[in-house]
């Protein structure tokens, strides 16, 4: 087959234009062109007047060696690559040592998915409850103040993806093509097949539901084990390998190889794996607030006279700003048409986050806007710092929201002009449990403020209406990405505890569900080739 791209076609064009296209660019009769599958459909939003849809196509073709040789210095026309996934081995039909997975997020549920097709009956151990009963309890903060620890938007199967946006790109380097194959594993799982082709495909909260519980289904299926409400508390490790794990129930699970899934918030555990000697060190990550715009603001802004086409849906945005004081500011997790969520995993703790369904059709628009932030910046040493940090300024929107679960919450024209609110204007927040206006000025460090104060209407140049008065922030995002890494070596392993394999966003190694999915795959191949060495 043949890779085409850089394919531009008008927006409304008919079924019937791509084909033809084709031919034309080939220089073919119709009928020499056998068969035609859409890699790739994006458009540039920069000249939001004359939008066009820009195709990459796999085809099939009459005469294709010599076609190759017609266009061997075209960058644009070239054989397709192979893009199937190639699993590493199999396992014996007998596996002495099955290993165990630690988390069932993102990278978890890849991990544990590849290793069960490969035939390693992998054992899964999960803090918190099954999705459909997990949601019963986010739900519960959301809905009446009530949180529960272990069950919530950080903890349960499906990981903190699950109360997202659903987004599925990455920027990460991937020359295996692994993001093909969590790509495909989704759409075989209930996802629309869309998500192949769009630049930017995502789900969606209760698609993802479904998903996740498809996905644990063919791992049981393949000789896996999912146990819920499996905290665990202890690592057994002996001469410098890990040998197990031990449960909050009393139980213990014996492994010579343990994939560390964790997530981002699994505090506990991180405190746990630093007394018991794991090596791991404190790394940036970023701090900041919710903005909510309207969404058709937004589309307006990004799409200009094609805001609202159905093709296009409802338009985001990615923005970067580098403030006086040296600090970067960006967006961050941008929610098209979704609503922002109370994701704390702690009593007495504040944290936002954003979400959309599939059919992002709510009325605003919301993004993280955060502040870079280094261990220099950290309260104290040492790699468990910057939780230190995050505990501080969560701790503070609790008590700026009132104590009740509520969020602080500021309207962008008074943040600015550094006063108080005292009432909303047109943009209605969405956060629940709700929301108590004042002042955001003390909910994060100085220069975390003055940079996202400079950078708002540094945004609105970009985005004209950016610095709409009405706007609310949200107080506080702190969890973005982990604020240690879990270090590993080109195996994949720990540093210092052979069998141990740190993996995905609370290792340090993925931020998203794309990457995280991703580097799960990387980890299991790594775990399987160590299986698979002769004894």
């Amino acid at each position: 087959m043949l890779r085409l791209s850089e394919l531009r076609l008008p927006l409304d064009h008919p079924a019937d234009a791509l084909p033809a296209a084709i031919a034309r660019r080939l220089g073919i009769a119709a009928d020499d062109l056998l068969s035609v599958n859409v890699f790739k459909r994006s458009y540039d939003a920069r000249k939001s007047h004359s939008l066009s849809f820009i195709y990459i196509v796999d085809v099939e073709t009459r005469n294709e060696t010599a076609l190759l040789k017609k266009f061997a210095d075209d960058l644009h026309v070239k054989p397709t690559p192979d893009m199937e996934y190639h699993f590493v081995g199999k396992a014996p039909a007998h596996v002495a040592n099955r290993p165990l997975v630690i988390g069932f997020g993102p990278c978890g549920i890849f991990a544990a998915l590849i290793l069960a097709q490969m035939g390693f009956r992998p054992i899964v151990l999960e803090r918190g409850k099954a999705v459909r009963e997990r949601t019963q309890d986010t739900w519960g903060l959301w809905r009446k103040n009530t949180l529960n620890p272990e069950s919530n938007v950080q903890f349960g199967e499906g990981g903190a993806g699950t109360f997202s946006d659903g987004k599925l790109y990455s920027q990460i380097k991937d020359p295996k093509h692994y993001g093909r194959k969590v790509l495909t594993e989704f759409v075989k799982a209930g996802a629309p097949a869309e998500i192949l082709y769009v630049s930017k495909p995502h789900i969606g909260t209760f698609r993802l539901v479904g998903m996740v519980e498809t996905m644990r289904a063919e791992i049981c299926a393949l000789g896996g084990e999912i146990h819920f409400q499996q905290r665990v508390t202890d690592i057994l490790i002996e001469d410098g390998h890990v040998r197990g794990v031990k449960t909050a129930s009393g139980d213990e699970f014996h492994s010579n190889h343990v994939v560390l899934a964790l997530g981002h918030s699994a505090r506990d555990t991180f405190e746990m794996l630093h007394e018991r000697g794991v090596f791991m060190e404190a790394k940036p990550f970023s701090v900041g607030f919710r903005i909510e715009h309207p969404q058709s603001l937004i589309d307006k802004a990004r799409l200009g006279p094609h805001a609202g086409h159905p093709l296009l849906g409802a338009a985001d945005y990615k923005l970067v700003h580098h403030a006086a004081n040296g600090r970067a500011v960006y967006s961050f997790c941008m929610c098209p048409g979704g609503t922002v969520v109370a994701a704390t995993s702690e009593p007495n703790r504040v944290v936002t986050n954003g979400m959309s369904q599939y059919s992002r059709n709510e009325r605003n628009a919301n993004a993280g806007i955060v502040v870079g932030i280094t261990p220099e910046d950290f309260p104290g040493t040492g790699p468990l710092a910057g939780i230190e940090l995050q505990r501080q300024l969560e701790s503070r929107a609790f008590e700026l929201g009132g104590g009740t679960y509520e969020a602080p919450a500021q309207l962008v024209g008074d943040f600015l002009q550094g006063r108080p609110s005292a009432k909303l204007g047109s943009v209605e927040p969405s956060y629940k449990p709700g929301v108590r206006l004042g002042d955001l000025a003390t909910a994060l460090p100085d220069y975390a403020i003055a940079a996202i104060r400079e950078a708002i209407p540094a945004f609105d140049r970009q985005i004209k209406g950016f610095n709409l008065p009405d706007a609310v922030l949200t107080g506080v995002e702190t969890r973005t990405s982990s604020p240690l890494r879990i270090t590993r070596g080109e195996d994949f392993q720990s540093l210092n505890v052979k069998g141990l394999y740190p993996a995905g966003e609370g290792a340090g190694y993925a931020g998203g569900i794309l990457s995280a999915g991703v580097d799960g795959i990387r980890v299991a191949e790594a775990v399987a080739t160590d299986l698979l060495k002769p004894v």
